[in-house]
């Protein structure tokens, strides 16, 4: 399954393996980590959970079941192909608890199974007779009214008919190439002449047009693929069509650019062509499929058994995003919410106009996205040093944007105004690298210094610099964040974002930038935790800082917020603290490997996942000892590949008044008891109840908490969150 391809001196492989245990010894005992993959289900399962809570409003329930099917496409393109290669190859990656992926594998399946068929009812048996009560339909052929069905036949003879291609399998032609994602039909057919059967694909072009086509009025949908097949007649005249079901491909994505391509830009297009014809890895069935279908599939795509699911009611509910945008319907959605810009940067309550460099020389400014906003922020930010005369260089990496981001044009006229402009642009971010590689192209062609990172490591860091010229001398501003700088998910995801004049971490984000820019290889930094050079070394420093005064009889306590924990090397040191009697109080999104609640290990250590409206997916690092209280944001979780491959940045957060407002953030998503779950000994995840007590939801409160502090209101309501967690 090893693959290979060069176009010049571009070379395309697949990934190594990045989430192993570091050399230098054997694997650790398997009874102190839970299996990566495993979690990583039970986190999908509390998305699941979500689309299957009656207390939340309807459409944000859909929106959850589209979300939860748009992991899963993730999870089996890069992890469950990443184990299917290790099963063939008998090369098996060391994973800290010990697992073979062969064993892994067999874990995964039936506990896929079970998600599916619950994913699946929930979404027939619930939420779509739900939907139809309040006036959004969802409908098949056979339920369509005679008004309905003039206007589908009109569409499918205009629209649909014209890019319809049916290719016969079989009687010695070429298996037709199906690309990853896609959704066909397989159609078996009977030609009356020769009384023969025959199977065909139909690809349904949901890449060309609606996979839920709106009907008159915008609140009644039908499936393209049930347009298609009430009009097979039409695609093979002088045929009988006997059957057909709908069927989906997931391949391979777990591509990389090897480490000696030449010109990375090249290789990422490669690569990006090279995706196209990877293995399959799991092939959707629609339930109850004819065998004079589903024979030919299989043996034709080369799949075993458990790589084949067969799916009750519509397949690929991720479309179901369509469904969650429909016009109108407050009622059965969240409360709208608009961003409050940060008290300090209102224009009418401050004597510079809200200029966010004027409140950064007054001192250290924290904003807190969604809660407050990011275009009146960090948008802000850039646009001031853009038409600032004084500014000199303006410097930014890009992980994920949106192809509407303004501060990437921002760049471009920053060395239309004579600035020096620097863009780090990471063309490995996966399923982002299209839009990346169009940004980089057009800033190279604008003059600004377009940088791709160091070979073997992506760069994943979160920073802006800004060189202003002040009298005789310079000054550093630095915005160094969790999140991408993406308008969209910023207004979709928590997010915390550090603004500062700090001389230490200015010069810091400038060795970091000449770290990502030339030849520096700097092996400390002032302030700045970074990796792969300091990062987890700081942070088990700050661990054994903690312990240390605990046993001196001082109060002490760790408290962690991150999307991951995974790196054996940190969870060990978190279950030292526990031996030593320090309290860790950890909130994970997702994937959580250490073992809590363990006598004489862990029983100092609870673990608490939020989930909730927006995308939990900020970092926070704090070590809580009388009169050195540490605490960090940035971009890092705790994964060896965070730690080990990848560039990351966590920055000090030194003021007390804004380490206060952190802290504050990070008591309320461990005290939340409305969309919390609690992890156990065993590895079950316990979903947290008031139980008659007052109900505490973390993002509610913190959208109090803005409106309450914060100034005035910017933009328009968020939207419903992407469908990736």
């Amino acid at each position: 399954m090893a693959k290979r391809r060069a176009e010049g001196k571009a070379v395309v492989t697949r990934r190594a393996e990045k989430d192993v245990y570091a050399p230098g010894g054997g694997p650790p005992d398997a009874g102190l980590f839970f299996n990566r993959e495993l979690s990583w289900l039970a986190f999908n399962d509390r998305v699941l959970q979500l689309a299957e809570s009656p207390e939340i409003p309807l459409l944000e329930r859909v929106k959850f079941c589209a979300i939860y099917a748009r992991n899963l496409d993730e999870f089996f393109m890069i992890r469950v192909s990443r184990l299917h290669e290790q099963v063939q190859t008998g090369v098996a990656g060391l994973v800290p608890d010990g697992s073979a992926p062969g064993w892994i594998l067999e874990q995964v399946h039936p506990r896929l199974m079970a998600q599916g068929r619950r994913h699946a009812a929930v979404f027939e048996r619930e939420l779509r007779p739900a939907l139809a009560e309040k006036g959004v339909r969802i409908l098949r052929w056979a339920e369509l009214g005679a008004e309905e069905r003039v206007q589908v036949e009109q569409r499918f003879r205009d629209q649909i008919f014209p890019v319809l291609t049916p290719l016969a399998i079989g009687l010695g032609r070429h298996f037709p190439y199906i690309s990853n994602l896609s959704l066909s039909l397989a159609v078996l057919v009977r030609d009356p002449v020769t009384d023969g059967e025959n199977v065909a694909r139909v690809k349904v072009p949901k890449e060309l047009l609606p996979r839920l086509v709106p009907l008159k009025g915008g609140t009644t949908f039908i499936p393209l693929e049930d347009i298609i097949s009430s009009h097979l007649d039409a695609l093979f005249p002088g045929m009988e069509v006997l059957d057909h079901a709908l069927f989906r491909v997931t391949r391979d994505a777990d591509f990389t650019v090897s480490e000696d391509a030449e010109d990375l830009l090249i290789a990422m297009e490669v690569e990006l062509r090279q995706r196209r014809f990877g293995e399959v890895i799991r092939l959707e069935l629609q339930a109850g499929m004819n065998p004079k279908l589903r024979e030919p599939l299989v043996e034709a795509l080369g799949l075993s058994e458990s790589q084949i699911f067969d799916v009750e009611g519509l397949l690929d509910l991720g479309d179901l995003q369509a469904v969650v945008g429909v016009p109108g319907f407050p009622e059965l959605r969240d409360p709208p919410w608009t961003p409050v810009t940060q008290p300090r940067l209102v224009s009418d309550a401050s004597s510079d106009g809200g200029s966010v460099m004027a409140a950064m020389r007054r001192g250290d400014l924290l904003v807190h996205h969604p809660y407050e906003s990011f275009s009146t922020s960090v948008e802000r930010f850039v646009e001031e040093a853009v038409e600032d005369p004084d500014v000199l260089a303006v410097k930014q990496t890009v992980y994920r944007t949106s192809d509407s981001s303004p501060l990437v044009p921002a760049l471009i006229r920053a060395t239309e105004n004579g600035k020096q402009a620097v863009c780090m642009v990471e063309l490995k971010a996966r399923f982002d690298e299209r839009t990346n590689i169009q940004w980089a192209r057009r800033l190279e062609e604008s003059g600004v210094h377009v940088v791709y990172g160091i070979p073997g490591l992506k760069t994943h860091a979160k920073a802006i610099l800004v060189i202003r010229r002040e009298g005789d001398r310079v000054r550093h501003y630095v915005h160094i964040g969790t999140g991408n700088y993406n308008p969209k998910t910023a207004r979709l995801y928590t997010d915390l974002g550090l603004f500062t004049t700090d001389p230490d971490i200015g010069a810091d984000v400038a060795d970091l930038f000449n770290f990502l820019t030339g030849f520096a290889r700097p092996d400390r930094f002032r302030k700045l935790l970074v990796a792969p050079v300091s990062l987890r070394d700081g942070l088990l420093e700050e661990i054994l800082k903690t312990v240390a005064a605990h046993a001196s009889g001082a109060p002490a306590r760790i408290g962690m917020k991150m999307n991951a924990l995974v790196d054996p090397t940190l969870i060990e040191a978190l279950y030292d603290a526990s031996r030593a009697g320090v309290h860790v109080d950890l909130n994970v999104r997702g994937i959580c490997c250490l073992r809590p609640g363990v006598p004489g290990m862990s029983e100092h250590i609870r673990v608490v996942s939020t989930l909730g409206r927006f995308l939990e997916h900020s970092r926070i690092y704090l070590f809580d000892r009388p009169r050195a209280v540490k605490l960090y944001i940035g971009s890092a979780d705790l994964m060896p590949r965070n730690l080990d491959h990848r560039v990351e940045v966590l920055a000090p957060v030194e003021d007390p008044q804004l380490q206060a407002q952190v802290r504050d953030s990070l008591e309320r998503s461990l005290a939340d008891n409305t969309l919390a779950w609690d992890l156990k000994p065993d590895g079950e995840w316990v979903r947290r109840t008031a139980a008659g007590g007052e109900r505490r939801s973390a993002q509610a409160e913190l959208m109090e908490r803005a409106k309450r502090f914060g100034g005035s209101a910017s933009g328009a309501p968020s939207a419903a969150p992407a469908p990736r967690a």
